[in-house]
């Protein structure tokens, strides 16, 4: 499994910085994103270093698919029960600010502060 010791999530798989997390398994990281826009904010990583959707290849289709498979089981687990955004950005113009892909799952009453 690759990892970047330069890449905060790939330190936060390592346990070399905190995170809230809300789930945990072989393949993934399940933490609550530090700088929240919905009530129920979290992210979901692969604990292999894949750096942007753009470099996730074929041989990744079952790690994206359980990535969005465990969205819905994560929201209903914290709550979310009127629906829930899903979103991956990717890369700088797609205002990726963690070189590390990541899925936000963001869900509960609105207003939120964005998205």
């Amino acid at each position: 499994m690759s990892h970047d010791p330069n890449c905060i999530f790939c330190r936060i798989v390592a346990g070399q910085i905190p995170a809230k997390k809300v789930h945990e398994d072989d393949e993934l990281l399940v933490f609550h994103d530090i700088n929240p826009w919905a009530p129920v904010h979290v992210l979901v990583i692969p604990k292999q270093h894949i750096e942007t959707l753009y470099d996730a290849g074929p041989e990744h289709d079952a790690l994206l698919g359980r990535m969005m498979g465990l969205a819905p089981v994560l929201m209903r687990r914290l709550g979310v029960t009127n629906g829930f955004r899903a979103l991956v950005n990717v890369g700088p113009d797609g205002r990726q600010e963690v070189p590390h892909l990541h899925l936000h799952v963001m869900g509960g009453p609105r207003p939120w502060a964005r998205g």
